[in-house]
């Protein structure tokens, strides 16, 4: 029996909220487990060619996880988005979605992808590629547009606040 994790990656994007409302839908179709990912990573820049580095006391992880909640709390129903596991993690956000549906051996990742118009809409982007080529389990990649207005209300459709 496959097993019933589903993992989304969520980067607070448009497209990666209806990501994660596809998701969520899917985790309610099948009773699945729904695991959200959001990855952050410092500028490569930082530290190199006399740019100054970051201070000691500089937390990037901590509005990491409260974008990640903010995401969750926007895309699903009050009710699911408490059993939602939220995973934050510093690294390549192609890279930390497929360690985690290893980890957790799941049985689908979802991502999402901009539409980008005609012959650009054919492309994947970096991420959304990444996973779909090196995932070991199914992946379906939601294509969204920054444009669309249900993606940034609420779970039931009504605009955010």
């Amino acid at each position: 029996m496959p097993n019933d994790t589903i993992i989304v990656g969520v980067d607070g994007s448009t497209p990666s909220l209806q990501a994660l409302r596809w998701a969520g839908r899917q985790a309610e179709l099948t009773g699945g487990r729904l695991v959200a990912v959001m990855a952050w990573e410092l500028p490569g820049a930082f530290g190199w060619a006399g740019i100054p580095g970051l201070p000691q006391d500089l937390d990037m992880e901590e509005p990491a996880a409260q974008a990640l909640a903010e995401a969750v709390r926007t895309a699903l129903p009050p009710a699911q988005a408490q059993t939602v596991e939220q995973v934050v993690v510093l690294g390549n956000a192609a890279q930390a979605i497929l360690d985690r549906a290893d980890e957790d051996d799941a049985g689908l990742i979802v991502v999402g992808v901009r539409g980008r118009g005609t012959f650009r809409a054919t492309l994947l982007g970096s991420v959304s590629h990444t996973v779909t080529v090196h995932a070991g389990c199914p992946v379906v990649v939601v294509r969204g547009t920054d444009d669309d207005p249900e993606a940034t209300g609420t779970a039931d459709g009504t605009p955010q606040e």
